[in-house]
């Protein structure tokens, strides 16, 4: 899809290598001679959004000898396997605990939040600036909520993966930039700040042509995310209140939503776009090998086993359930998520599955079947659109808000919409109407689970739960050859500031458990 661009003159300010503007070149323009127009503070804003297309965030790898971006912070729980070993570089590695505050993927990430966030600052700094005679005050707060809403998404990683950093909320100089860390909490505070200030100044939905940008929806649905991360049940309500009357509906083909075909979708509230024709697109997420679906991010056994049968029942009880064929009578999202031996993989080869990962599994969420009609290889950059947050999502996390503050009718509804959109049976007729706060949240986070399978929010779904070390023992009873992942503590629930940031900076300190 449409490939959100970046003006020029940002390599000088933000350390970017790319050329993004497909207009004469404006790389001599002075930051005096900016921001004097809407179309200025436009451009502005999508170097914004050009820092969610960096391969460490939204775009993604398909080999190990690069850092892993989003799409595959499964890995970082009991989802999907990571290939791991001196030459990679992703979150396998991190599983088995042979890092330390000198791994790659910790600098780059940091690095790209953080680029982002300054980007951020020096739109919000400057378009606030901008008198009306340059742009009207209903424009300006519409690109300063889009600013804010990335701001906001930025530090939410931030806060979820690094916990304590700096929090920086303006445009520094140099001797400004060495500063000290803040808290977890004051971190989160201002993702609150900067989203609630996003969905009371953002739209609710823009013409075809602008589709991608930030909504209100969108800026609801990350306040709801991070309400959900801080147990902070009736921000989630009150938020999923709100998203629920925007029109966002479930589509019908849930396998569909995962390919290009789908991104247009009312279901989708926020993605990261990208257009395979575009040069230098860089989404590799839904990249594969020609004889193998992404050999280093394979479903591990004890997702595929958590996938209901089509009766509603889990394989160890249902009479549907044939171990010497686990893909038949399976709820349908998995055979949409999961490729199994046999299974036909690339479709214009008709090349089948050999089972040859290290799981016996393949990734088939997202990932492509066919090169493009222009001729693009499966293996090269494609023009997926990577989902950060959609409706289904939204529901779950209402039931969720619902279910911990044991107000259960509507935890039913909820989870039974999202089961009805491929045609599985309700959680009464299954389990029956009256459970207990504990049953059903048993019942809930297996949906959740099924859902938003190989999504990148297992993660944040594990470590908000507190049962990261009951999926490293899941990992472990799936004895993946070589893959023994040993829980701990903190170093298996937290990333360590890059020692290079340490190294520039005296005053920061290494975060608790790291040093």
């Amino acid at each position: 899809m449409r490939k959100i661009l970046i003006l020029s003159f940002f390599i000088i300010f933000s350390s970017c290598s790319k050329d993004f503007l497909e207009q004469p070149s404006l790389t001599n323009l002075a930051s005096e001679n900016f921001w004097k127009t809407e179309q200025d503070a436009l451009l502005g804003i999508h170097a914004i959004y050009d820092g969610l297309q960096d391969r460490i965030q939204y775009s993604g790898n398909l080999n190990g000898f690069a850092a892993a971006g989003f799409p595959m912070y499964d890995c970082f729980g009991d989802n999907v396997f990571n290939a791991t070993g001196w030459l990679f570089v992703g979150p396998g590695n991190y599983m088995l605990g042979n890092v330390d505050p000198n791994y790659q993927l910790f600098a780059t990430l940091w690095i790209s939040l953080y680029r982002g966030i300054g980007r951020a600052n020096l739109a919000i700094e400057n378009i606030s600036k901008m008198p009306a005679s340059a742009i009207s005050d209903q424009r300006k707060n519409q690109l300063l909520a889009q600013a804010y809403f990335l701001r906001g998404l930025f530090y939410s990683h931030i806060a979820i993966y690094f916990q304590n950093a700096p929090l920086i909320l303006k445009v520094q100089a140099l001797e400004e930039s060495y500063v000290a860390k803040n808290t977890y909490q004051e971190i989160s505070d201002q993702v609150v700040k900067d989203l609630t200030f996003a969905a009371t100044n953002l739209p609710n939905s823009y013409p075809a042509a602008q589709y991608g940008y930030a909504t209100r929806g969108a800026a609801l649905g990350i306040l709801a995310r991070s309400h959900l991360y801080n147990k902070n049940y009736q921000g989630v309500l009150d938020a999923t209140a709100t998203i629920m009357t925007l029109g966002y509906t479930l589509d019908s083909d849930y396998a569909r939503l995962f390919t290009e075909a789908g991104e247009s979708s009312r279901e989708i509230i926020f993605s990261v776009r990208f257009n395979q024709d575009v040069s230098a697109n860089n989404e590799l997420f839904s990249a594969t090998f020609a004889t193998i679906p992404r050999v280093e991010s394979a479903p591990m056994k004890n997702l595929v086993d958590d996938y209901l049968c089509t009766d509603g029942r889990p394989i160890t009880t249902s009479p549907l359930y044939n171990a010497a064929n686990p893909r038949n009578n399976r709820d349908p999202r998995c055979t949409a998520t999961i490729y199994f031996q046999g299974d036909i993989f690339l479709t214009d080869l008709n090349r089948a599955f050999a089972g040859n990962t290290a799981t016996r599994f393949g990734q088939r969420k997202y990932v492509r079947r066919a090169a493009s009609s222009t001729g693009i290889a499966v293996s090269s950059p494609g023009g997926q659109d990577f989902i950060v947050l959609r409706y289904a999502d939204v529901l779950l996390m209402r039931a969720e808000a619902l279910l911990e503050t044991n107000q259960l009718t509507e935890v039913y509804t909820l989870i039974n919409q999202v089961r009805a959109r491929v045609s599985m049976p309700t959680v009464q007729s299954v389990d029956g109407p009256n459970l207990s706060q504990t049953a059903l949240r048993t019942i809930l986070r297996r949906e959740r689970r099924v859902e938003l399978a190989i999504e990148g929010l297992r993660f944040f779904d594990l470590k908000r739960w507190g049962t990261m070390q009951q999926a490293f023992q899941a990992i472990a009873n799936d004895r993946v050859p070589g893959y023994i992942p040993t829980y701990r503590g903190v170093k298996s629930e937290t990333f360590p500031i890059s020692q290079s940031e340490i190294n520039v900076n005296q005053q920061l300190t290494q975060n608790a458990g790291w040093q």
